[in-house]
């Protein structure tokens, strides 16, 4: 750990300072979409971001919505209040005018995004209440399901020269039955560190994320924190996704000509120690690095493809540092058994408002167990793929957005067969909630009909195979060591949903109405059904109605 942090900083001390710097925007589907959706509906990719490695940094988001604003005079009502709204999320990069508050309370929201702000020419700083209060009623259940979440969000920078953001919150929740379940199971609460039990049937935890950025030079941008980072342009994401618990990382972000060259190296929790009651205790818990770099091309202005290698390692190893290194060699050349994926994604904006997009991760390759030849699914045979697609303004009706995706991703993906290598952190894995073993498709249909009334519809089937008991291991559980498998399967013959055989299908249908800035009244209602092999049906609906405050929803499609 010593040598990753004298690493780090060593960085931001030999680093040249040359441009005003800016914190990162926290990641949001909600709020990336309205951004995305843009560079869709224009057909040409962003010169100031790339939309493949999120969260994205506060002034190049501005920079290319202050474009947009200029370029598009004959922009819809709605379109018109998007731009507005994130362009006064983070109004302090923009060149443009931004709203000021109508009756500014002594002092405070004189900006509508800010409670309070202060900038000179050497500092800024802005400064959110972050709130989050929900109750919820799931059929069958006596108890009321909800969220108690409230805290503060600062962020700023000093001298122009180094953005800073910090987070944190105190949350009290009851789940519904299936998250609560899922989170049981794992030992862990979704997207969350350290946790305790509450009341009878909750958790009660502390969030906290931070972040530093600056840049190196006028074309490279290094951020280090303690955070949630999303690969792709999907729902999902088969390479690295934000359902795990934030980590520590350092990024490192090279951005010239066609070319997007991301590093990240990080420090990840390889597992838990648990008190008798079984929960997390007070105890030094086991750690393992992880590591990734991706090199991006736009090849014209509407195809993006890039390849990825990342490695999980049980120990820090500097050979790793170097960024432009083949870690696959470097494994091969230590002796050590890191586990190193590799793959492939692209976007593809093919037709005017429409794109293609889509992930393929290896794990594992053998070319004649991959092709079939040696002999039909083999279990060294292990590799994710996604395809999906989004169609804005759809069908010429403005602001009416569709996106389909699919996801597999075959048994005993990111599973490893040495201890702290899998893909996962805090026990919940890095990339798709479900890991490994299951078939996917989504739909989201997306409509905001009016300026302030967000109406979001999701759809979910998905098969998966999970293990009959804790001994036995059908390649789903990306916590279990991958040589624990049945051995009347031998090498072959190992096919998506294997195991017990698990059906969900589930909907839900959300309104958002966005009363003031980031200010949000959400109501839902969500129907699941889970078909289990040879057990009964679980079926359930759930009413949920809640207020938030600069707090963005997190995913429940479990």
């Amino acid at each position: 750990m010593d040598r990753f942090l004298f690493f780090l900083i060593g960085f931001v001390l030999i680093s040249q300072v040359v441009s005003a710097q800016s914190a990162y925007l926290p990641f949001d589907r909600d709020k990336y979409h309205l951004i995305e959706r843009y560079e869709i509906r224009n057909g040409e990719f962003s010169p100031d971001f790339n939309t493949g490695f999120k969260p994205y940094r506060r002034d190049r988001v501005v920079k290319y919505l202050d474009s947009l604003t200029v370029q598009n005079q004959s922009l819809g009502k709605v379109d018109a209040f998007n731009l507005q709204y994130l362009r006064d999320d983070s109004w302090e990069f923009s060149g443009l005018p931004t709203t000021e508050s109508e009756k500014p309370l002594w002092g405070i929201y004189r900006k509508p995004s800010d409670f309070y702000h202060y900038r000179d020419r050497f500092f800024d700083l802005h400064v959110n209440p972050v709130i989050s209060l929900g109750g919820g009623v799931e059929r069958g259940q006596e108890d009321l399901r909800f969220i108690n979440s409230r805290g503060i969000e600062l962020r700023g920078s000093v001298d122009r020269k180094i953005g800073f953001y910090t987070f944190m919150t105190m949350n009290e929740v009851v789940f519904p039955t299936w998250m609560d379940a899922y989170t049981r199971e794992n030992g862990a609460v979704p997207g969350e560190g350290f946790w305790k039990f509450y009341e009878q049937n909750g958790f009660s935890y502390f969030s906290a994320l931070g972040h530093l950025s600056f840049n190196i030079t006028k074309h490279v941008q290094a951020q280090v924190g303690h955070d949630r980072n999303f690969v792709g342009e999907g729902n999902r994401s088969l390479i690295l996704s934000d359902f795990s618990n934030p980590f520590m990382f350092f990024k490192i972000n090279t951005k010239i000509w066609k070319l997007d060259f991301t590093n990240m190296w990080g420090q990840m929790t390889a597992d838990l120690v648990y008190d008798g009651r079984g929960r997390p205790t007070d105890a030094r818990f086991p750690q393992k690095w992880f590591s990734h770099h991706r090199l991006g091309i736009n090849i014209g202005n509407k195809f993006n493809v890039g390849v990825f290698e990342s490695v999980m390692a049980n120990s820090w190893d500097w050979s790793y540092a170097n960024p432009v290194i083949f870690y696959r060699w470097v494994e091969h050349m230590l002796g050590t058994p890191d586990k190193v994926m590799l793959g492939t994604d692209f976007k593809w904006n093919f037709y005017p408002a429409m794109q293609l997009y889509g992930q393929f991760a290896l794990d594992e390759f053998v070319f004649g167990e991959f092709f079939g030849i040696d002999g039909e699914n083999s279990r060294r045979n292990k590799h994710g793929v996604q395809l999906g697609y989004k169609y804005v303004d759809a069908f010429k009706i403005s602001n009416l957005d569709f996106q389909v995706e699919y996801n597999q991703v075959r048994p005993y993906t990111y599973q490893e067969k040495f201890e702290y290598g899998s893909f996962t952190n805090y026990r919940t894995p890095l990339t798709h909630p479900r890991g490994a073993n299951f078939r996917e498709g989504l739909a989201i249909v997306r409509y905001q009909p009016m300026n302030r009334l967000f109406l979001n519809l999701t759809g979910m089937y998905q098969l998966h195979g999970s293990d009959p008991s804790p001994e036995v291991n059908y390649g789903g559980d990306v916590n279990k060591n991958h040589n624990i498998t049945n051995v009347e399967l031998g090498l072959f013959g190992h096919t998506i949903g294997q195991g017990v055989k698990n059906e969900i299908y589930m909907g839900t249908m959300r309104a958002s109405y966005m009363w003031k800035h980031n200010l949000f009244v959400d109501l839902s209602q969500t129907f699941r059904q889970q078909q289990i092999e040879g057990q009964s049906n679980l079926s359930t609906s759930f009413t949920q109605m809640g207020i938030r405050l600069n707090f963005g929803l997190r995913d429940q499609f479990l």
